[in-house]
């Protein structure tokens, strides 16, 4: 990929700042990336899959947090969000505040230099934030090998990590995740058709730590 400002933290904190003022003037929680299709497929999955309620779950680069908080409808139960910008982690409290669930774990936390506390989760969500490394102008390369080693930290043995990206094909995440992770299965997500091929503007995948 092209080395991009998304990729930038400089990036985040300035959009979450924006976000967070517009939150606090208007009450709009910003930006849900993939829309909420994409939330509501992760919920599909993991309520098909039966995964307990009280399981542990990790939203890595949380943002507004907003999928969290529907996550907490849905039931669950255990459940934290890291961003490394501290204007998205302010936002996502907020959000939480607005919506009532004071159960939920936010803390500034950078997923690629973790601390120790973060390890022994049975669920890892990522929408977006693989991607944004993956744009990084600086060593993006390193930053995606440190994002596997981070990874495999925070999820237990035999524990779930859904991706949803735009940035990546099927092929290619497996290729990324090939170290220490088995792929389980492709979500079903919107196809688009160009010149008469056909084919995802996103990729969902469901891999299992070994």
């Amino acid at each position: 990929f092209s080395p991009s400002v998304l990729g930038t933290r400089e990036h985040w904190d300035a959009a979450y700042e924006r976000e967070l003022q517009t939150f606090q003037d208007i009450g709009d929680v910003g930006e849900i990336w993939f829309g909420e299709e994409s939330m509501a497929r992760i919920i599909r999955w993991l309520e098909k899959q039966k995964v307990p309620l009280d399981s542990s779950v990790l939203d890595i680069g949380t943002g507004n947090g907003v999928l969290l908080t529907e996550l907490a409808k849905s039931g669950y139960t255990n459940l934290t969000g890291i961003d490394y910008s501290p204007s998205a982690i302010q936002l996502s409290e907020k959000v939480r505040e607005k919506e009532g669930m004071s159960d939920i774990k936010l803390k500034v936390e950078d997923f690629l230099a973790p601390s120790a506390e973060l390890a022994g989760f049975e669920v890892c969500i990522d929408k977006g934030t693989f991607d944004a490394i993956s744009l990084d102008p600086d060593n993006a390369v390193g930053k995606r090998e440190q994002y596997v080693r981070s990874l495999c930290s925070a999820l237990k043995p035999e524990g779930f990590f859904l991706i949803t990206s735009c940035n990546w094909t099927k092929e290619e995440l497996l290729n990324e995740f090939r170290e220490g992770f088995e792929i389980l299965e492709e979500l079903p997500t919107p196809k688009f058709c160009f010149g008469g091929r056909i084919g995802n503007s996103v990729t969902a995948l469901v891999f299992q730590r070994k």
